[in-house]
């Protein structure tokens, strides 16, 4: 079974008049991106390659933990009792993210980066079993999002505090590519790193840019979600994106900020869709956070788009907000 989501606009994207469809990509963040773009014939895939990867360059030059010398590698070495200034686009993820925190009650948290790494999930060497309690509860003191002091574009650090920001910067490069795009005249284009998208326009043809929303690995219903990404784009969280398993059990990458440990819901997969991408990727990954309903009551309270699906009873159950029904409904 095929379900279609269309966005409700108020006229359709203009077809593009010639052109054909170019298709870009390369590597970042540890994953590969693509973009696919509606061009004329002289268009430079080449330039445009170049632009797109400068752009998702310069993000992981920021915002990196994997980067020693990125800009938030710099501030989580810092002494306590100081001062970093951050790049306008850093400072602008932050404060989107802490936006986002609040507004979660500390679901989403963006100053979780020692126990991300306690749990193996960054750059430091992971010995495969869960960290010590002892460590966890040191790492869990010096991380809360309410610690963070953001003046202007400048970053104050406590003591001990550490950003990571992977719940959101992925989503934030797709925007910022997509503006990359825009500011090169290109009006009609896909584009998608590590799975997360954002779409516009429309292809020679008439037709939108359609997607499938992701599902489990384990999902065997048969059932396909298509959305028209105009206007648009998609994030999806999973607990089998990335995990480690140890003593009959598996662990994956989300951590809850409640327990300092991997999320133990029956969540399995969240997909929400937002005009930003950024916004997308820090919501799905809070969704994650919270149970079921919990997750289901938030995205309806704040008129989310969002696709929630979770262990149940009798197998894998789909709660889908009515913001996302009303697309399938258009």
């Amino acid at each position: 079974m095929t379900r279609v989501l269309v966005p409700q606009l108020a006229e359709p994207p203009a077809r593009p008049i010639g052109g054909a469809v170019l298709a870009l990509g390369g590597r970042t963040m540890g994953t590969t991106w693509s973009v696919r773009l509606i061009a004329p014939p002289t268009a430079d895939a080449q330039a445009l390659t170049a632009m797109a990867q400068r752009t998702l360059d310069e993000v992981v030059r920021q915002m990196s933990p994997w980067e020693p010398l990125s800009d938030l590698s710099r501030f989580n070495r810092a002494a306590a009792g100081g001062w970093t200034a951050l790049p306008p686009a850093f400072a602008l993820v932050l404060r989107a993210a802490l936006e986002i925190a609040e507004r979660t009650d500390g679901a989403f948290d963006p100053t979780l980066g020692a126990l991300v790494d306690l749990w193996g999930f960054g750059p430091r060497p992971f010995s495969g079993a869960p960290p010590r309690a002892q460590d966890i509860a040191d790492a869990r003191e010096a991380a809360g999002w309410r610690r963070v002091t953001l003046d202007g574009d400048s970053l104050f650090q406590p003591g001990g505090l550490r950003l990571d920001l992977n719940g959101i910067a992925k989503g934030f490069a797709v925007d910022q590519v997509a503006a990359a795009l825009d500011r090169a005249g290109v009006r009609s284009y896909l584009v998608e790193v590590g799975g997360e998208l954002r779409g516009t326009g429309a292809k020679p043809d008439g037709q939108p840019w359609w997607v499938e929303l992701e599902r489990p690995p384990t999902a065997n219903d048969g059932l396909r979600t298509l959305v028209a990404l105009h206007g648009l784009s998609v994030a999806t969280s999973g607990d089998y994106r990335r995990f480690f398993e140890h003593g009959g059990r598996r662990y994956a990458h989300t951590l809850d900020p409640a327990t300092a440990a991997p999320v133990a819901n029956p969540t399995v997969s969240v997909a929400v869709l937002d005009a930003s991408c950024m916004r997308a990727d820090a919501y799905a990954t809070a969704l994650t956070v919270m149970a079921p309903d919990a997750a289901l009551g938030f995205a309806t309270e704040h008129g989310l788009a969002a696709m929630i699906l979770a262990h149940g009873p009798t197998g894998l159950e789909e709660r889908l907000s009515p913001a996302l029904s009303a697309m399938l409904d258009a």
